[in-house]
């Protein structure tokens, strides 16, 4: 039945569905049934290949494309069926197991090994590849591609903005002028970083049975490797093998991942409040959207909602990745089902994640730049010079530079005249004065454009 959205309890299954369906197709139910579908079929396979087991030989042609047949035909009929026998079996990967063996019989070759399927797997087994592999896709494929356009996005705009000088400020005060660019191109620099981190971390997966010991793997078949064997087997699916577990992978790994994940969010969530602030003193105005309202009562409003929106779903995604993150690696004894539920809210995570970085990437899309503010703040601000001339002084060997100028300054705001006035009265070589007298507060960015041009270009890719 398809969800009326107005209906929906998740705004990610309501409000933001429309630009979720690469996030659900991956981490639904129906995603995750698909995926556990697909571990329970190349395990069978991958038993298939060894010749240990004689029992179950090797597949033909036809018996393998049956099986490849099932894993890439998996849709949502499929899906419900399993959920109708998980209404019986009130185990949702028994259902799985079920369902598989069900679809075995339709090719007579496979039907005497059906027992082959599920074999010496606990249900864990086939459940941490499928979450492990749930989470390699979203992460190849939604996550850091939408990162990477975000990342683009900033990029781009550091490049065009290098050279915009803007007043600073440190502790809501004015201080030493940098350049927009500069500014955005730190924020890049910042998210690549991490963005690398999240694509660098080792996804993991076991097969090793019950306790982690192949206790039922070595009681059928004790010649066999089974170390050796589930270790290739979990490698072909392009995942590493974790050699040492109880009946749970633990899931450090996972906590990596998501601290990985919340450590970009929260430096995407600084840069929309730094952004929104920015727009609150008119360093950027907002293009109009025809037919957009800003505010319900005043005309006028122009609000940065994007801004706005991006923050508060990073908000409840970080909100998550840390109950995940704290949460996951830790389970009593052997196992414990608490980690069964928390793992569902894997897509919920996903979801908000791709909702905020959309709503930044649209804010940034509607952001004009306003040039004279920013130089009309810059004149009205001649006492940040002052930092460049004590620095002067003290290269000259004048006594106290510092508090020199903390005496003429301090608190006090300086144009052009006052800040010739308070150079008059210093003991300043001539050159040194000339130097000082020629600096304007538009001039005094150091090397931010330089570093901005080095530190912003186009960002590196796997």
């Amino acid at each position: 039945m398809t969800l009326n959205p107005l209906f929906a309890i998740s705004p990610l299954d309501g409000r933001y569905r429309s630009k979720l369906a690469a996030v659900a197709d991956i981490a639904s139910e129906y995603g995750l049934l698909r995926l556990r579908v697909r571990v329970e079929l190349r395990w069978f396979a991958h038993l298939a290949g060894m010749e240990e087991i004689p029992e179950l030989p090797a597949l033909s042609s036809v018996a393998r494309g049956h099986l490849e047949a099932l894993e890439a035909g998996f849709d949502a009929t499929d899906a419900a069926r399993i959920k109708a026998i998980e209404a019986t079996t009130n185990h949702d990967v028994k259902a799985v197991e079920y369902f598989v063996k069900d679809r075995l019989v339709e090719c007579p070759e496979l039907v005497p090994h059906r027992e082959y399927v599920h074999f010496c797997a606990t249900s864990e087994d086939i459940n941490n590849l499928a979450y492990a592999l749930m989470l390699k896709t979203l992460r190849e494929e939604v996550l850091l591609p939408c990162q990477d356009e975000l990342i683009g996005a900033l990029a781009t705009l550091a490049q065009v903005h290098a050279d915009q000088p803007m007043l600073a400020r440190t502790h809501g005060q004015p201080a030493s002028p940098t350049t927009m660019g500069k500014e955005l191109a730190n924020v890049v620099h910042r998210l690549q970083r991490q963005r690398d981190g999240l694509a660098a971390i080792e996804i993991l997966g076991k097969f090793n049975g019950a306790v982690g010991n192949f206790n039922a793997h070595l009681a059928a078949y004790p010649e066999v490797d089974w170390p050796g064997a589930t270790s290739a087997f979990v490698e072909s699916l392009g995942l590493s093998c974790n050699p040492m577990t109880t009946q749970i992978e633990p899931h450090d790994y996972m906590a990596e991942y998501f601290h990985a994940l919340s450590r970009f969010n929260q430096i995407v969530l600084d840069f929309d409040r730094d952004i929104w602030g920015y727009i609150s003193i008119n360093y950027f105005t907002q293009r109009k959207v025809e037919g957009e309202t800003g505010s319900s009562t005043m005309p006028h409003k122009v609000n940065p909602i994007d801004f706005e929106n991006s923050e508060g779903n990073l908000g409840i995604a970080n909100a998550l990745l840390a109950h995940l993150a704290d949460k996951l690696p830790v389970s009593r004894w052997q196992r414990d089902l608490s980690d069964s539920t928390v793992q569902r809210n894997i897509g919920v995570v996903a979801g908000h994640c791709v909702v905020a970085y959309q709503a930044t990437l649209k804010g940034m899309g509607n952001l004009e730049l306003n040039a004279v503010q920013m130089d009309a703040d810059l004149n009205n601000s001649w006492e940040v010079l002052t930092e460049a001339v004590q620095t002067v002084m003290r290269k000259h060997g004048l006594a106290e530079p510092y508090e020199q100028l903390k005496a003429l300054t301090r608190g006090r705001r300086m144009d052009a005249r006052l800040f010739t006035e308070v150079l008059e009265q210093l003991e300043l070589p001539d050159d040194a004065r000339a130097a000082l007298a020629a600096l304007t507060p538009r001039d005094y960015v150091g090397l931010a454009p330089v570093l901005t041009r080095g530190d912003a270009g186009e960002p590196a890719r796997d």
